[in-house]
Formats: C-alpha cells, sequence, structure tokens
C-alpha cells in the first residue's frame, strides 16, 4: 500500500502538470492590473497683489530726546521720579535749593516798592509845578526837571518789575521740569550734588519711545522705487514696513517710510531711510538692532507659486510641472523676487494652471496623476 508521502508528491505533479496544460491553452499571457494614478499636491495659479520687498538691517532711534539740563545753579535736595519710569511733560523731576532764588526775588520786589514811591512823588510833584509854570511863578527849567524825574522814576519802575519777574522765573527754574513726555533713563546726580548750568553732563535724558525710527541704509537707486511702492501701495500715507527682530519674528507694530530729509552720502553712495513706527508697546528701544522689510515693488496682477515648486535643471533653466488633462507637463518659466516662501512667476504659467508643489520629483512628463490640493500650513517651507 503507498505511503503519504507518496500520495502527496503525486497530487503536486498533477496539479502542476494541468497548470502548464492551461497556460499552453491560453498562449502563455497572464492579465495583469494596471497601477493608480501617482497622487500629487497641486495649487491654482491666481493674480493677486505682491508686494517685494528687501530686509536690510537697521538702528531704532527714538521720536524725540531731551537731555534734562539745569537753568540755574545750586544743591538738588530731591529727585522727583523713579528711574526707569514714563514721566509726562511738565512733571517736576529735580527740586533745587530755591532758598537764594527766592531771597533775591524779595529783594526783587522790595526795589520795585521803592522805585513805584518815587514814581509816585515824582507825579504828584509835576502835578504841583504844572499850574505855577503857566502862571510864570517858577521857571520853565524846574518844570522840566519834574518832568524828567517822572520819566526816570518811571523807568526805574519798569526796570525793578523786569528783575523782580527773573527772579522768579530762577525760583520757578529751581524746579527741573520735562521738556517732553516720555521714559526717563537712570539719574547721573543724586540729592545733595551740585548742578552747575552748563555742565556737559544733563541731569537725566527722557526719550520718546511711544513711536520711535528705524533707520536703514540702502543704495540710492533704489530711492525711486521706494517713491513707486509707496505711490502704488498705500498713496501718500507712506510705504508700509514691515520691522523684524534679530531672529526673523517680526513685530506687531508696522511702520511707513518717511521721504523727507533723506540725503545721500556722497562717500558710500547709500541713502539712509528712516521708518516711523507706532511703538505702543515699547518693544522697540533706542539702539537696538533690527531687520526691517522695505518695499520695493508692488504688482496688483501678480502670479506666484510655493518656492518648492519651482525646479532648477542643469542647464540653469527654471520650470514648474502643470497638470493638464490629468497628464504632467512640464512649463518653463521665468522667476522673479521670492516673498513669504513664494517666487514671483513673470513668464510661463498662466492664470487658473495647476501647478505641482510635492510629488513632481515622482513623476515624468505625460505621466496620469490624481491632483490633490495643497496645503500650506503644512509645510514647514512657508513659515518665515
Amino acid at each position: 500500500m503507498p505511503s503519504n508521502t507518496n500520495l502527496r508528491t503525486s497530487g503536486l505533479a498533477c496539479m502542476t502538470g494541468v497548470a502548464l496544460l492551461l497556460a499552453a491553452c491560453g498562449g502563455g499571457e497572464v492579465p495583469q492590473t494596471a497601477p493608480p494614478p501617482t497622487e500629487v499636491s497641486v495649487v491654482r495659479v491666481e493674480a493677486s497683489a505682491m508686494a517685494i520687498a528687501d530686509e536690510l538691517p537697521g538702528r531704532v532711534a527714538a521720536y524725540r530726546v531731551a537731555d534734562i539740563r539745569p537753568q540755574v545753579g545750586g544743591i538738588i535736595q530731591r529727585r522727583l521720579f523713579e528711574q526707569g519710569s514714563e514721566v509726562r511733560a511738565g512733571q517736576p523731576l529735580f527740586q533745587i535749593n530755591a532758598a537764594p532764588f527766592q531771597a533775591d526775588a524779595a529783594t526783587a520786589s522790595a526795589g520795585l516798592e521803592r522805585a513805584q514811591a518815587v514814581l509816585s512823588r515824582a507825579r504828584v510833584q509835576q502835578k504841583r509845578l504844572a499850574p505855577l509854570v503857566e502862571a510864570d511863578a517858577i521857571s520853565g527849567q524846574s518844570y522840566d526837571d519834574a518832568e524828567a524825574a517822572r520819566v526816570q522814576a518811571a523807568a526805574d519802575v519798569a526796570q525793578n518789575r523786569a528783575t523782580l519777574q527773573r527772579r522768579r522765573l530762577d525760583v520757578g527754574f529751581a524746579t527741573v521740569r520735562s521738556p517732553i513726555s516720555g521714559r526717563i533713563d537712570q539719574a547721573v546726580l543724586t540729592e545733595g550734588a551740585l548742578a552747575t548750568v552748563g555742565d556737559a553732563n544733563p541731569l537725566a535724558t527722557v526719550q520718546q519711545i511711544d513711536r520711535v525710527f528705524v533707520d536703514v541704509r540702502q543704495p540710492a537707486a533704489r530711492l525711486d522705487a521706494l517713491r513707486a511702492a509707496a505711490r502704488a501701495g498705500t498713496g501718500n500715507q507712506g510705504a508700509p514696513v514691515e520691522i523684524l527682530s534679530s531672529d526673523g519674528t517680526p513685530y506687531a507694530a508696522r511702520g511707513r517710510l518717511l521721504f523727507s530729509g533723506i540725503s545721500v552720502d556722497p562717500g558710500t553712495g547709500e541713502v539712509i531711510a528712516r521708518v516711523e513706527v507706532d511703538n505702543a508697546d515699547r518693544s522697540l528701544l533706542p539702539g537696538m538692532f533690527v531687520r526691517a522689510r522695505l518695499p520695493r515693488t508692488f504688482q496688483r496682477n501678480a502670479l506666484s507659486v510655493p518656492d518648492q515648486a519651482v525646479i532648477h535643471d542643469a542647464s540653469g533653466r527654471t520650470h514648474v510641472s502643470v497638470v493638464t488633462n490629468g497628464k504632467v507637463v512640464a512649463r518653463e518659466v521665468a522667476t522673479g523676487d521670492t516673498r513669504d516662501g513664494r517666487t514671483l512667476i513673470k513668464q510661463g504659467l498662466h492664470p487658473g494652471d495647476l501647478v505641482i508643489v510635492e510629488g513632481q520629483d515622482r513623476v515624468q512628463p505625460n505621466a496620469t496623476v490624481k491632483a490633490m490640493p495643497w496645503r500650506a500650513t503644512s509645510n514647514a517651507a512657508t513659515k518665515r
């Protein structure tokens, strides 16, 4: 009786022979399933306004700076502010000993009263002599002397009144006040120090920083382009400027480019463009180095694609892959500047074209593909 092993071997041989027989009857061809189309991420080209800008280094300067200097000399009795705090215009900052100036004012007041008494007596004397000179009871010379004494007494009164006013000003100047609103730095002198008129060092410095300037150097040849961008973008309000930190993080406040007072450095051929920035949160401090994104051109109907959609071949040509009727078509393009992860296309594309952003390296021209919408938020290249 045959064993189980022999039976299994005979069964396999029979199945193999049947398979070969069927293959011979069908001509040896086995049907195959076509692969599915490759999925690619695409974006539809649309015309939109686009501002091309240059990122240049700049330095922050205070909108206004006031050195606090004494107008009278004396010993500082009190400092009336907290260093590094915000002060308002007219706020007292230092109190200089005012006793000497008050004494001078009292002396001037007494001198004014004495001069007024002399003037009063001179007026009475002139009135007494007026009828006498008309009656020829006294000489004309006596009356003229009385009139001259009255005029001189009136002049003395005016002089003493001016002296008193000046002495009172000195009393007021003993209280040193801030001429502007802003943030005050640390005090150079403290209580007990001698404040001197004309000293090279100020008592303190107040800087208005609720608005600041950012000074940026750039070639003078781009000045006309900046003016054109301002006219095309915002009319007479100034070209909008974005301010970035040293690591590229944008500040919340935006500035506007000022065109007044621009001069060209004859040595370098550069201009210092001044940007005015609203700095209500005080995030920009004088002396900080930042980067300013200055607009260079402005196009209302610009065509742009994500940077990763642009391919540069070995010959130096630039092209993109376009999906037309479900198939891939290579399109040579002329590119321009880049902004926020997008490349400006000057020639080669039209509004409505479907451009492959991701997956173009997996397909060849004329290949059938399945177009899927590209999500910009999921791509790190779109981040600043």
